[in-house]
């Protein structure tokens, strides 16, 4: 336990509590509970020179010949205990298995008997004749975890572990986690008996030799150097952890006041603004009525391992293909279109020069097909992709925005202007439109193909674009552009607020537009915070009617296309219980709402594209840092699948350990089409690139599975 003898909780302890295993508080229906077995068995040790005890909870229904793999919970007791402590959790494991709360799991629970029962976990430098330190964290991250590979039907990488512990077993699940995270992703830290800078003087990790060198007990250094903010210092973000940190709020007070910082409720609160600070480490704290014993450390683990279990998964997480595309700097997603000879072109914005090409400054527009050309263009300002969408003749058509003279007519521009330019089938640039206020900000956020070969380009302006008075802060836009890059027509709309179009879609019968808008747009009814909002306008031009989609909080529209069924669907996100959730909604012609879907977790949720089917289902693309598949890093890639009536039909996500798909300040950056043969091409900026600090990624991704 924490300090000497003074926390016991000892056999008789551990024997009360095995006779009411099975009486847990809320089991209501046990007797449809399905029972896992206990074992006990050992473990050989080169390190230790010996053996490994353990119990082993196999979950209902193993096989050892069956081909099924589980993941692993190793479960570390606290300082004076045994093994026998974590089998109390049984009865929780049977029932949160049955009533799949968490997936089967195998569960290990090691015995830890050297230094006298108070080795805190790690390789002990102590040599004293008494109890010599034994090198107990080797013994269990190589010796034990080989073994328990070996010989249970275990998935066997690290998405697949989770290591727990209460008190010293605290201590040493924080430093597995933080030491080993190629072991382990997840931790369950529960009292841990960790403290910072050093303990104080009457803790056990001062009695044992555990942090000892030589003849000596205990070595300040050698406590600072295994202490957990040296493992923080340089740890690897490409292997993320999730951890979950519970104390009680009745834990012994030290009544010498010198000493209060290191009561445990203190010290676990400052491990986890600590922990919460490090980069690839996810943290949750909860602090719980009782002491330093299992009425903490009971539910407590019931609800750490609640929350852990959506990234404790036999199946390993998707992650992104390679390889990344961009720079040595900060390079942004911009487009993807696929072409019926099934070739590939993507846009994005580029920090540097790519595969040769003259860098400008700034940002640069880079389109490139894939195994093919690249053509690099910019100014010594920004200039920013939006869109790339393919043309008949192989080439294609591209439109963001510039903040410098980008067409060689506007020296000395104050500010963005939106474009549209035309590449080739070979990439050479056919024409290049650029346009707006010659004094305000202008912007051109997406791009939908005409049927004459020009486009339809939809953004906002922070004037008066093409001559239209201005109705407020920013408004948004829509214009039309003929095969050889003149602006037809162009229509301004919005209200006394900031009014952005995010994304267009075509067809035969007209052009819908969405965004958002912060206060009201034109005949519609602010409903609370920023809304989404959609409108339609037949292809001359003339607006049919505009809606406000949302509810009180902060909703947008980011996405639309148009289905087989012939419904506007657009997606997005509206505000959520832990964040946003991605909001996706479909109209009819007549401006109808047909059917609406909300999907979200605890985190940010929202969607970006819509891929329609020819069956009438969609796939929405977009973002996600909850767990709605399973989780891979801060924000993954988000796929859903909605049938015709906004059904869902599947979820999933993928990514690197770090950010995907989403901006630093939470906002998209990523795109999506079908390709010829029914995949879906998917196009984004990841952090967790090898280029850079973000790169962008090309995914080639299962219609079904929504995964690479």
């Amino acid at each position: 336990m924490v300090r000497g003898r003074r926390f016991g909780g000892g056999a008789a302890a551990v024997l009360l509590a095995l006779g009411l295993a099975g009486a847990v508080p809320g089991t209501a229906g046990a007797e449809r509970v399905r029972a896992g077995t206990l074992t006990t068995a050992s473990a050989p040790s080169a390190a230790l020179g010996g053996t490994i005890d353990y119990t082993v909870y196999l979950p209902y229904g193993y096989d050892p010949a069956g081909a099924t793999r589980y993941p692993v919970l190793y479960l570390l007791h606290g300082r004076g205990d045994t093994m026998q402590a974590w089998t109390r959790v049984k009865a929780d494991l049977d029932r949160m298995i049955s009533d799949k709360t968490v997936p089967p799991v195998i569960a290990v629970l090691p015995d830890a008997p050297w230094s006298s029962r108070g080795n805190y976990y790690v390789d002990s430098a102590y040599t004293g004749a008494d109890d010599p330190g034994r090198p107990v964290e080797t013994a269990f991250t190589v010796d034990l975890v080989s073994h328990v590979d070996a010989t249970y039907r275990t998935a066997a990488h690290r998405g697949a572990r989770l290591v727990g512990g209460y008190s010293m077993g605290g201590a040493g699940a924080l430093r597995y986690a933080l030491a080993h995270s190629d072991l382990f992703a997840n931790a369950l830290v529960l009292s841990p008996a960790v403290y910072n800078p050093l303990p104080p003087a009457d803790s056990s990790a001062r009695e044992f030799g555990a942090f000892g060198a030589g003849a000596e007990k205990f070595s300040d250094e050698v406590y600072r150097r295994l202490n957990y903010p040296a493992l923080l210092t340089g740890r690897d973000p490409d292997l993320p952890v999730r951890m979950y940190i519970a104390v009680g709020d009745d834990e012994w007070a030290n009544p010498d006041p010198a000493d209060a910082a290191h009561d445990l409720d203190y010290e676990a609160a400052t491990l986890y603004n600590n922990v919460r600070r490090a980069d690839g480490v996810a943290a949750e704290f909860r602090v719980i009525d009782g002491g330093h014993d299992w009425d903490v450390w009971r539910p407590a683990f019931v609800d750490g391992l609640t929350h852990l279990a959506g990234t404790l998964s036999a199946t390993p997480p998707a992650g992104l293909p390679g390889p990344p595309h961009g720079t040595a700097s900060q390079d942004w997603a911009g487009g993807v279109a696929a072409h019926p000879d099934g070739a590939t072109t993507i846009g994005y914005a580029a920090s540097g020069p790519v595969a040769g090409q003259q860098y400008a400054g700034g940002l640069d527009a880079v389109v490139s097909r894939i195994g093919g050309w690249t053509t690099q263009f910019g100014t010594p300002a920004n200039d920013r992709l939006y869109g790339v969408v393919p043309l008949d003749d192989g080439g294609v058509l591209a439109a963001g925005y510039s903040r410098g003279d980008l067409d060689g007519a506007h020296p000395g521009s104050p500010a963005d202007d939106g474009f549209v330019t035309r590449l080739t089938a070979d990439g050479q640039r056919a024409w290049l439109t650029q346009a707006g206020d010659p004094a305000k900000a202008d912007r051109f956020y997406a791009l939908a193909p005409a049927p004459d070969g020009g486009a339809f380009v939809a953004g906002y302006t922070s004037g008066s674009f093409a001559g239209e008075a201005s109705a407020g802060d920013k408004d948004a836009v829509l214009a039309r552009v003929a095969s050889d890059g003149r602006i037809v027509w162009s229509r301004q709309l919005g209200g006394p607020g900031e009014d952005k179009a995010l994304a267009v879609a075509v067809d035969a019968k007209g052009v819908y537009v969405a965004g958002s808008t912060s206060a009201a747009m034109p005949g519609t009814t602010s409903l609370g915070g920023l809304d989404g909002w959609l409108a339609h306008y037949g292809l001359d031009g003339n607006r049919n009617w505009v809606t406000a989609v949302g509810g009180d909080g902060d909703d947008l529209l980011g996405g639309v296309a148009i289905t087989s069924d012939g419904l506007a669907v657009a997606t997005g996100s509206t505000g959520g219980a832990g964040g946003t959730d991605a909001l996706t909604v479909a109209f009819t012609k007549a401006g109808k709402e047909r059917w609406r879907a909300v999907t979200g977790g605890r985190g940010t949720d929202a969607g970006a594209e819509v891929v329609p089917a020819a069956d009438g289902s969609v796939t929405v693309v977009g973002f996600t840092s909850s767990t709605l598949g399973l989780p891979v890093g801060g924000a993954d890639v988000l796929t859903l699948r909605l049938d015709r009536r906004g059904k869902q039909l599947g979820v999933a996500q993928f990514g690197s350990a770090r950010d995907d798909a989403a901006d630093p300040f939470g906002e998209e950056n990523v795109y999506a089409t079908r390709a010829a043969d029914g995949r879906l091409l998917v196009t984004g900026f990841t952090a967790g690139g090898a280029l850079g600090s973000g790169d962008v990624f090309l995914a080639t991704v299962d219609p079904v599975k929504g995964t690479p």
